[in-house]
């Protein structure tokens, strides 16, 4: 009995010391454990920070996380979808400033190459350097050719969100037969590459997305970004994955390549433009041989009674409508006005031959209200 009290008291002398040990060696373990996390999780963050200043990735976050189309300097640059551009080595994000990209343009046009910023695309190509004081119309008003691109982005930027409310009340849905028809007439098949200029909210965008299929591309531009941004949300939401949208000016289309659609198509959105016989040879220039330019816009009535009666509900009905439903009378008495300053259907299908359209035909729709032109390059 002795021995054995004995022995068990010195084991429960020892138990304290070893337990003491124990827990002095899981403190130790934990605090060279957290030690050691602490030193990658610095040397993690160290790297990232060299990382991103070497690299721009703070920006190119901080625009993805925006990209709401808000702002021009929000919009991607990325390349639209089946056209090949050449972007030289040396050129970065960095430092593509318009000296740069003015620069690196005139190298690559000698080297039969393509170069483009979206940002400068939509600059106004008509300044008081370029023009002077040489004047156009802006409605029925006068204005220096340096001051109708930004006049006519304002009444745009002003309607965009009730773009497509207006467009239904103004025609009495109309409209959507008018594009119904142009559609018809564009010959559009499966794996082809279109381009909708001023394709706005995106009504031919959208059929044209079906028609061409998994293995064709749609481009939908507008030199308005309010614009853009009302046209990518409706298209997205609709699942169409084959668009993709780009800023572009329709007097340049410089972000495309020679030869590179099988169909253009511009919709309401000629008469808005200065200088109508740039975007014509434009639009030549970026159409494949064989392809097809389709012009839906407002024309001149041919039947005279209609005409009378067109005017008086352009002039009164369309501004109050504005006032009521966009808050916006004076934008829709400019839309009045533009349609009776762009040229009628004999003229207009004069200009795409100028351009070098050959086949050139209108169809009068609506007693002429609207006209379907076609056009095609040899």
């Amino acid at each position: 009995m002795t021995d054995n009290t004995h022995n068990n008291n010195a084991h429960l002398n020892q138990k304290p010391t070893i337990n003491g040990h124990l827990q002095d060696k899981l403190v130790r373990d934990s605090i060279t454990h957290n030690q050691n996390i602490t030193a990658q999780v610095q040397a993690r963050q160290s790297y990232e920070n060299n990382t991103t200043l070497n690299t721009g990735i703070d920006a190119g976050i901080e625009n993805s996380k925006r990209n709401d189309f808000t702002q021009v300097q929000d919009l991607p640059t990325g390349t639209p979808q089946g056209q090949q551009t050449t972007m030289p080595n040396h050129t970065t994000s960095n430092n593509a400033n318009s000296d740069t990209v003015d620069n690196t343009s005139a190298q690559t046009q000698t080297a039969k190459q393509t170069l483009f910023n979206q940002r400068d695309d939509i600059n106004n190509p008509h300044t008081p350097d370029t023009d002077g004081n040489e004047e156009t119309h802006f409605g029925y008003k006068t204005v220096n050719k340096a001051e109708k691109q930004a006049r006519v982005a304002d009444v745009f930027t002003s309607v965009a969100k009730k773009y497509d409310i207006m467009n239904d009340l103004m025609s009495f849905g109309i409209h959507r037969l008018w594009k119904r028809y142009a559609i018809s007439l564009s010959g559009v098949r499966a794996g082809q590459h279109v381009l909708d200029i001023a394709g706005g909210t995106g009504d031919l965008a959208k059929v044209f997305s079906r028609e061409v299929g998994r293995n064709g591309h749609v481009v939908l531009s507008d030199i308005n970004a309010a614009m853009l941004e009302v046209g990518r949300e409706r298209l997205i939401n609709a699942g169409c994955n084959n668009v993709d949208f780009v800023l572009a000016n329709a007097e340049t289309l410089a972000p495309f390549d020679d030869n590179s659609f099988d169909l253009v198509t511009i919709s309401f959105g000629l008469r808005n433009v200065t200088d109508k016989d740039a975007a014509l040879k434009s639009m030549y220039r970026v159409l494949k041989p064989g392809g097809r330019l389709l012009i839906l816009e407002f024309s001149k009535p041919v039947f005279e009674p209609l005409s009378k009666a067109y005017d008086l509900y352009s002039f009164t009905a369309l501004p109050i409508m504005g006032k009521l439903i966009a808050n916006d009378s004076e934008s829709y008495q400019y839309l009045a006005e533009s349609i009776r300053m762009h040229p009628d259907q004999q003229t207009l299908k004069q200009m795409m031959q100028q351009a070098g359209f050959e086949n050139c035909d209108y169809h009068n729709l609506t007693a002429g209200i609207v006209a379907v032109h076609r056009g095609f390059k040899a």
